[in-house]
């Protein structure tokens, strides 16, 4: 099957009848493979990085009849073969709805099973219920905000060309944060918001060039994870850091939101997860 034979047989943008019992097969797993080609990547990957996902509607029965409700966090590896589409997980989460489950352990149980089958790699599944949702706190990227910037902007295409370095100087180590990434659904063409957190060691990236880049994404049609692997290898192979992390907050849709991450420190520290204010 082709990418574009996925996407058409996709339950995106397609009127659907949204199941209230337990039906596994509504996960729709797209291959990341094809997508990375388009970017150039055909080996080795340049990074390493997790997908961190939250769900806010989620709710099952107990075995009593009585509604359950909790907020679903799960995150998967970036080397996993698969993403899975949003839309399907959304289906997949509400045949939950009339379904009844002995110990919110069960249901965690099923969804890490569920959900491992169609990423084709483990994932971490945990559940904040109603006694913990106070401890839900918006917090916002930390960094220095490209967004202050005074400039012009006519160009709305992805252009990598706006993003330079000073290979002169020593380098610096920055973290740069802009609330302004907008890019595209490629299958319905509805609009994806996102925060995103750039820090890197190396030559200094000229600011007010990342952020005309950053803009510039903002018809690219792309899923999110695709997207920040294309920010990653950009600012990698045109300003050349020694060292590279990038992370976007998503805000949601259909009551989920996908947060990528990528970055080839060796420390391997995992970014905040944090909830912005407009997620």
């Amino acid at each position: 099957m082709t990418s574009s034979d996925s996407m058409n047989a996709s339950p995106l943008g397609k009127s659907t009848v949204y199941p209230t019992e337990y039906d596994p097969s509504l996960l729709y797993p797209i291959e990341r493979k094809p997508m990375r080609e388009k970017l150039g990547i055909t080996g080795s990957l340049p990074f390493f990085g997790l997908d961190f996902w939250n769900a806010y509607e989620l709710s099952w029965l107990n075995l009593r009849g009585k509604p359950q409700v909790a907020l679903m966090n799960f995150n998967v590896s970036a080397d996993s073969p698969n993403i899975v589409e949003s839309k399907s997980l959304k289906l997949y989460l509400n045949s939950f709805s009339q379904t009844r489950m002995d110990e919110a352990a069960d249901l965690i149980h099923v969804l890490r099973n569920d959900l491992s089958d169609a990423f084709g790699s483990p994932v971490q599944v945990s559940l904040r219920q109603q006694g913990d949702f106070a401890s839900a706190k918006l917090q916002e990227l930390e960094g220095l905000l490209l967004d202050r910037l005074d400039i012009g902007v006519d160009t709305y295409a992805p252009d990598p060309s706006f993003l330079k370095s000073n290979q002169e100087e020593y380098p610096v180590e920055e973290t740069l944060v802009s609330n302004l990434l907008k890019t595209n659904c490629p299958v319905t063409g509805q609009p994806d918001w996102a925060s995103l957190q750039i820090h890197y060691v190396g030559p200094q990236i000229d600011q007010e060039g990342l952020l005309k880049y950053i803009i510039s994404l903002r018809t690219a049609q792309e899923f999110h994870e695709q997207c920040v692997e294309r920010i990653f290898l950009d600012i990698l192979r045109k300003c050349k850091p020694q060292s590279l992390t990038v992370y976007a907050r998503y805000t949601r849709r259909g009551g989920i939101d996908i947060n990528p991450w990528r970055s080839n420190f060796t420390s391997g520290k995992r970014p905040q997860l944090l909830r912005t204010a407009r997620q």
